[in-house]
C-alpha cells in the first residue's frame, strides 16, 4: 500500500484566514499538536512576511524533532535567505518556494514572459539548493496554466534541484478528472518525474479541494497539502483530516495511506477551532459535533441493533470520546490529573497545580464540568501570555431597560498601575468596551466580535472572539469566562495586549505617538 505523505499549512494558509492571528505562543502549540497527529510536513509560515512570523517559525524549527518543518518563500533572494534563517535550526529543514506559471499571473501580476519565469525559477531553486538539503516547488495557479509549458517548467527545476514538485489548485477552480489528467500528463511527459514526489495542494472555492485530492493520489501524488478543519484563504483549503480518514476507511479502493495517528484528529481540531476562533459547522464530515449522531428513528434503531449500518467511521477511531465521567467540585487532583491524562493530554505537575486552582474557581459557579470546559482550561493555561501590558482587576455593570448602560473598570497595568474608568454605551458591551478604550487612551476599532458557547447548559462557560484596529496594528484576541460579558472585556484586553507585544509599544500607556 502506498503511504502518501501530509503536508500541513494550518499555520501558513490556515492563518490567513480573515480574523486568524496566532501569536508565537499558540502556533507553537497548534505545531506541537500537529507533530503528535503525525504530520509528514508543517509549514510553520512565511518568514520574510514580517520579524514576528520568522520568529514563529524558528521556535517551532527548534521545538518539533518528528515532522519536517517548513517555511513558504516566494522565488527572490531574500524571501529563501529569511527562511533559512528561521529553519537553519530545523531537525529536517526544508524550502518551499512558489512561482505563478499561469498566463493570467505571467501577464497582469509578474509581468514576464515565458521565459523570464522560468529563469526566475531556475535560479531561485539553485541558489536554495546552496542552503536546504530538501526543496519544494510549487507552480501557482498550476491548474490554469498551459500543459506544455507546465510540463517545461516543471522539468527545469527538477534538474535545478528541486525535490518535491506541487501543482496547486491556487483558486479552486479545477475538477477531479481534470486534476487527475494534470498529473497523468506530467507523469507522461516530464523527464526526471520519476525522482520526485508530486504534491496536491487544492482549494476549495467550488466545494471539490478534498475529491481533488484524492483524485491526485489516483493519478501518482505522493504528497497532500491542507489543513486541519479545511481552514484557510477565502473558502479554505483540503481538511486533512477527511482526505486521511478517506483514505483509511475506503484503503480497498485507494490503496494508500497516511501516517496519521487518527485517535489524535478530534483533538487538534478543537485545539486549532479555539485558538483560530473559527467554528467546526456541527455538520462537517470527520470532526462536526454531528458526524456521529442520529437523530432519525430508523437511523437509532439501526445504530442500536448493529452500529456499521449508519456508521461507516466509529467515534473512538478519530479521538471523539465516548466517556460520560463529569468532573465537580468534589472531585480531587488525582482524578482531575487522571482525567484530563485520559483526553491525551501530556502535563507537567506544576501544570497540574496551576489548572487545578482553575478548575476548582470553575466548579464554584458550574456544577458539571464537562471535558470541553477541561479541554478549554488547559489551552488557556497553556497560551496565556505572563507578560501582558493590561490585566482585567474588576468589572462592574449596570444595566436596565429602563436606564443607560454603564460599565466601571479596573486594571492593572506592567508598571502595577491601576487605572480606573467608567462610561456608558447603547448596550452592555459597548459600555465595557467604552470604558476599556478610556483606560487605554486610545482610540480602537472594533472589526470583529463573536460570542459563543462552550458546551450545552445555561451555566456553559462564554468564549469571546474579537478583531480590532489601533493605528495600523490590528491584532485578534480571545476571552473565556462563566459570564459573557467578563469573557468580553478579557477577549478586548487579550487583543490589546497582543497589539502592544506586536508592535513594541510601551505597556504603560501605549503612548499616542507610536500608534499613529
Amino acid at each position: 500500500m502506498r503511504k502518501i505523505n501530509l503536508f500541513d499549512t494550518t499555520l501558513r494558509d490556515g492563518e490567513q484566514s480573515p480574523g486568524v492571528n496566532l501569536n508565537v505562543k499558540e502556533k507553537l502549540e497548534i505545531a506541537k499538536q500537529l507533530e503528535k497527529l503525525g504530520m509528514d510536513v508543517i509549514e510553520a509560515g512565511f518568514p520574510a512576511t514580517s520579524k514576528g512570523d520568522l520568529l514563529a517559525v524558528q521556535e517551532i524549527a527548534k521545538t518539533v524533532k518528528n515532522s519536517s518543518v517548513t517555511g513558504l518563500a516566494r522565488s527572490v533572494k531574500g524571501d529563501i535567505d529569511a527562511a533559512w534563517e528561521a529553519l537553519k535550526y530545523a531537525e529536517e529543514p526544508r524550502l518551499h518556494v512558489f512561482l505563478a506559471t499561469s498566463p493570467i499571473h505571467r501577464e497582469f501580476k509578474l509581468k514576464k514572459t515565458k521565459e523570464q519565469v522560468i529563469q526566475t525559477a531556475v535560479e531561485s531553486v539553485k541558489y536554495a539548493a546552496q542552503l536546504f538539503p530538501i526543496i519544494q516547488w510549487s507552480a501557482e495557479d498550476a491548474c490554469r496554466t498551459e500543459l506544455p509549458y507546465l510540463a517545461e517548467i516543471v522539468e527545469k527545476v527538477i534538474e535545478a534541484g528541486a525535490h518535491v514538485i506541487n501543482i496547486p489548485d491556487t483558486v479552486g477552480y479545477i475538477t477531479p478528472k481534470e486534476y487527475g489528467e494534470i498529473f497523468t500528463y506530467l507523469r507522461e511527459n516530464v523527464k526526471g518525474i520519476d525522482s520526485i514526489i508530486l504534491s496536491a495542494h487544492c482549494h476549495d472555492d467550488l466545494g471539490m479541494a478534498v475529491a481533488n485530492s484524492l483524485s491526485a493520489i489516483e493519478h501518482g501524488a505522493g504528497q497532500i497539502e491542507g489543513t486541519i478543519n479545511g481552514i484557510g484563504e477565502r473558502a479554505g483549503n483540503a481538511a486533512l483530516e477527511e482526505v486521511a480518514v478517506a483514505l483509511h476507511i475506503r484503503s480497498d479502493y485507494y490503496q494508500a495511506k497516511t501516517g496519521l495517528y487518527l485517535k489524535e484528529t478530534k483533538r487538534s481540531s478543537d485545539l486549532i477551532s479555539s485558538l483560530t476562533g473559527m467554528v467546526v459547522p456541527g455538520n462537517k464530515a470527520v470532526v462536526g459535533k454531528n458526524a456521529f449522531a442520529h437523530e432519525s428513528g430508523i437511523h437509532q434503531d439501526g445504530v442500536l441493533k448493529e452500529k456499521t449500518t449508519y456508521e461507516i467511521i466509529s467515534p473512538d477511531l478519530v479521538g471523539v470520546s465516548t466517556n460520560s465521567m463529569v468532573m465537580g467540585k468534589h472531585s480531587g487532583r488525582h482524578a482531575f490529573k487522571n482525567r484530563l491524562q485520559e483526553l491525551g493530554y501530556e502535563i507537567s505537575d506544576e501544570e497540574v497545580n496551576k489548572l487545578f486552582i482553575s478548575f476548582k474557581e470553575l466548579t464554584e459557579k458550574k456544577k458539571e464540568i464537562s471535558d470541553d470546559d477541561l479541554k478549554a482550561l488547559l489551552i488557556e493555561e497553556k497560551v496565556s501570555s505572563k507578560e501582558a501590558a493590561y490585566e482585567l482587576k474588576s468589572l462592574q455593570v449596570q444595566y436596565g431597560t429602563a436606564q443607560i448602560p454603564t460599565a466601571t473598570i479596573t486594571l492593572l497595568n506592567a508598571d502595577n498601575e491601576i487605572i480606573q474608568e467608567a462610561a456608558t454605551g447603547a448596550g452592555s458591551v459597548e459600555a465595557i468596551y467604552n470604558t476599556l478604550e478610556r483606560c487605554i487612551g486610545q482610540s480602537i476599532n472594533l472589526v470583529d466580535y463573536r460570542i459563543q458557547s462552550n458546551s450545552g447548559g445555561r451555566d456553559a462557560l462564554a468564549q469571546v472572539y474579537v478583531k480590532m484596529q489601533i493605528g495600523e496594528h490590528e491584532a485578534s484576541g480571545r476571552g473565556m469566562a462563566h459570564d459573557v460579558l467578563e469573557a468580553s472585556a478579557k477577549a478586548y484586553i487579550n487583543a490589546v495586549n497582543r497589539i502592544s507585544m506586536l508592535s513594541e509599544i510601551p505597556n504603560k500607556l501605549l503612548e499616542a505617538s507610536l500608534l499613529k
